[in-house]
């Protein structure tokens, strides 16, 4: 599907923040979801962060009271706002859409090119 553009990414010590932004198309801003995942090397995908067309969201256990994920629908961009960082959360950023089809089953949208983030100790 579309291409999503991130970015944010950066270096940074540990502790502190970055805002990483996700331009998004209008068919994918009005998925059920915006998702933002993480690759770290030799790791799963997993995901982070997770905010709905309603504005309810999730968070992984790892991030969560840290990253603070927000959507602005007049500029079709998903934010993530990542504050305490640690060096585990060192990794590539990446979001999607994720659509729900009438039988219940999910379709995902394609992946952008994905944020470097990198926490030093």
């Amino acid at each position: 599907q579309v291409q999503l553009v991130e970015s944010g990414g950066g270096l940074v010590q540990a502790g502190g923040s970055l805002r990483l932004s996700c331009v998004a198309s209008i068919r994918d801003f009005t998925a059920n979801a915006m998702e933002w995942y993480r690759q770290a090397p030799e790791k799963h995908r997993e995901m982070v962060a997770r905010i709905s067309r309603e504005g309810s969201t999730t968070y992984a256990e790892s991030v969560k009271g840290r990253f603070t994920i927000s959507r602005d629908n007049a500029k079709t961009t998903v934010h993530l706002q990542m504050n305490s960082l640690k060096p585990e959360d060192t990794a590539v950023y990446y979001c999607r859409a994720a659509y729900r089809a009438a039988n219940g089953d999910f379709l995902f949208g394609s992946w952008g090119q994905g944020t470097q983030v990198t926490v030093s100790s």
